[in-house]
């Protein structure tokens, strides 16, 4: 049976058209980046394709609703984000540290078998003297893997949270210097695997198990992906847990998925449940 043809990427038409104009779209002045430093992915292909789009200058507050009011947008198959352009770490698309063909397939795993490996791999071990100090960190949870929280419903439009998070995260110098970017990926969970983002290797290298947790909050919490950094990720929420009692669960799935934010922040799921989950429409993650 003949296979029917690839999809042609989209990006590749911004080559020869800066401005996305065939593609219904208005972007400023942008470079495609065309992967590692010039190597193949590891999955080799015949014939190499842009990795991503990215937007020469810094953008403003409604840059992303601009973009992601085109119809045209999903049906190029593209989703667009922010980039974070932080001091030091200029630049970072750039910087040899994408590598797609290093990534598995989200659709291989399944979000709960994934936060309970992450959570085995990330509670303390009593038989190692943190017994007290431990038992503190995760309660009012033990060893055991807590299971999932329970899917809300959104209060707002999931996308329209989205776009007034983008904004509020440009005013409030979240963002500095932030950067507009096109993925070629079918939703928004899924760009940070499609692009080889590995601003979580010292949690987990491979992204697309990072990418099936996000799917799966997508569907219970209404999150989207509004903007990526070299090992930052922030998420729009528009069902936050309302209370303690719901946002703990949720808290539990967010010291599986990026422990630095308990480690380093709160300093226990407790804390972290009453700081950053319970009515929060902002997660955000960081990675040392």
């Amino acid at each position: 049976m003949t296979k029917p043809p690839k999809k042609q990427n989209a990006l590749s038409l911004l080559a020869e058209d800066p401005q996305g104009r065939a593609l219904g779209l208005d972007l400023p002045r942008g470079t495609i980046v065309d992967g590692p430093a010039g190597r193949p992915p590891l999955r080799a292909r015949a014939r190499r394709e842009p990795l991503l789009w990215v937007s020469d200058e810094p953008v403003g507050v409604g840059a992303l609703a601009a973009c992601r009011a085109s119809p045209a947008l999903a049906g190029a198959g593209l989703q667009a984000v922010l980039f974070q352009d932080r001091r030091g770490l200029e630049h970072w698309w750039t910087r040899d540290e994408l590598r797609p063909g290093s990534m598995s397939d989200p659709d291989d795993h399944h979000v709960e078998p994934v936060l309970r490996e992450f959570w085995a791999g990330v509670v303390p071990d009593p038989e190692e003297g943190e017994g007290p100090d431990g038992a503190g960190l995760i309660a009012p949870f033990g060893r055991d893997w807590p299971g999932l929280a329970e899917q809300r419903v959104p209060l707002e439009d999931p996308e329209e949270a989205a776009l007034a998070l983008a904004d509020d995260l440009i005013r409030d110098g979240v963002l500095p210097g932030p950067r507009l970017a096109l993925i070629p990926a079918g939703r928004g969970a899924d760009v940070p695997t499609a692009m080889g983002w590995r601003g979580a290797a010292n949690h987990e290298n491979d992204t697309a198990l990072l990418t099936t947790v996000v799917r799966s909050w997508e569907e219970r919490f209404g999150a989207r992906v509004v903007a990526l950094g070299f090992d930052e990720l922030h998420l729009s929420v528009a069902a936050p847990p309302p209370t303690r009692v719901a946002a703990l669960p949720v808290a539990a799935e967010h010291f599986a998925f990026c422990p630095d934010n308990v480690w380093q922040g709160s300093g226990s799921i407790r804390a972290y449940a009453d700081e950053a989950v319970t009515g929060v429409g902002h997660w955000g993650f960081w990675w040392d």
